[in-house]
């Protein structure tokens, strides 16, 4: 049901922004290339592309790349890439805005419940250190983005933001010391659907036209 419910509202939002888009005047639209300040430091990627489609509409691709084989110990490779249409309540790149957003990503990571050297039992009996355990696979999300974005110079804006949706993943779990499966023992998926925050940042944005 949240994920029709998502679904719809990311339907109704394009149709807006499609129809936005062939009202608009050609000699109006701005365009922002951005990149996200807080993974900066951390060694993580983040960039975008917003382009203004009508006076309040605007459309936003960005990618998110972590590479991390190993960041202090844990697994910490993360890929993914969103397409989103966003409303803002005053006009294009200025304050409040809402979005509907989707996102596909493949990962290999260690969840942070399986940080602790603990023991893990599987359905078979067997035991793990959990520390020793990662997942990898990819996802599929669909979720609704509040932001707040201002200017600070004539081509310079911050946009503040946070996106939470419904992530539908698909993913095997591994042993690292050993490479051998620790959830099962066929080759099969296993896949969990959750609400969880996904997104978000402080973008700092440069415009280009």
């Amino acid at each position: 049901m949240k994920i029709r419910l998502l679904a719809g509202f990311l339907t109704l939002f394009i149709l807006g922004s499609l129809n936005a888009q062939e009202q608009a005047n050609s000699n109006e639209k701005s365009v922002y290339i951005k990149g996200n300040a807080l993974f900066i430091p951390i060694g993580i990627v983040n960039l975008a592309v917003e382009h203004q489609i009508s006076k309040k509409f605007t459309v936003q691709g960005d990618v998110f790349i972590s590479p991390w084989k190993s960041f202090d110990g844990h697994e910490l490779q993360y890929y993914s890439v969103s397409a989103e249409g966003r409303y803002y309540f005053n006009e294009a790149f200025r304050h409040f805005y809402v979005g509907a957003n989707i996102a596909t990503s493949a990962f290999t990571l260690q969840k942070w419940n399986y940080w602790p050297d603990e023991p893990y039992y599987n359905d078979y009996g067997e035991v793990f250190t959990s520390s020793n355990l990662y997942q990898k696979g990819y996802s599929l999300i669909l979720g609704v983005t509040l932001g707040y974005q201002f200017k600070v110079s004539d081509r310079w804006n911050i946009d503040v933001y946070g996106s939470l949706g419904s992530s539908q993943d698909f993913y095997k779990g591994y042993d690292r010391t050993t490479g051998e499966r620790y959830d099962r023992k066929d080759n099969k998926f296993n896949r969990s659907g959750e609400i969880l925050p996904y997104r978000g940042g402080v973008m700092i944005s440069y415009k280009l036209k």
